[in-house]
């Protein structure tokens, strides 16, 4: 076995045993991937998720928000967002007045348009769960909530 290897593995099993997780693998050297394709809606609610919070993090100065805004969200939907925040005073794509520490998108399967639940990260004890709905013609988001059409609650449950 290689020192690279046992350096690799030492660090895996001194994450597993202080409960870090990827955070110390990845900093020892093993790879990870992210992939995706541009014609699958659930690669493209989680780009536009993750750039989205990644302009809100970076306190969106080149005004790079309201591109992705423009960019993912159907026209009807942005006024409709528009006036969710103004009623809310929070940000409606995140339903919240901060940023999240982390994200995760799951395809939640329904028929006639992709829906997706969003798992935002606050801290380790609390997340918040979103649906989200993009039309397979258009690949534009239309709704955000906390329940799915027709007042289905997450996962179909």
């Amino acid at each position: 076995m290689s020192s690279k290897t046992r350096t690799a593995l030492a660090a895996g099993v001194l994450a597993v045993a202080l409960g870090l997780g990827a955070t110390v693998q990845a900093s020892a050297g093993i790879p990870r991937s992210v992939s995706g394709k541009p014609s699958d809606d659930i690669t493209r609610i989680a780009d536009f998720y993750g750039a989205y919070i990644d302009a809100v993090t970076d306190e969106d100065s080149g005004g790079l928000g309201a591109a992705l805004r423009g960019h993912y969200l159907t026209a009807a939907f942005q006024k409709e967002l528009n006036a969710w925040e103004e009623k809310n005073h929070a940000n409606g794509v995140l339903r919240a007045q901060n940023v999240p520490l982390a994200w995760k998108v799951t395809d939640n399967g329904a028929a006639g348009h992709t829906e997706a639940v969003i798992t935002l990260t606050w801290s380790r004890s609390s997340t918040t769960e979103l649906v989200v709905d993009m039309a397979r013609d258009s690949h534009k988001i239309f709704r955000i909530a906390e329940k799915g059409i027709g007042g289905k609650s997450i996962g179909g449950k």
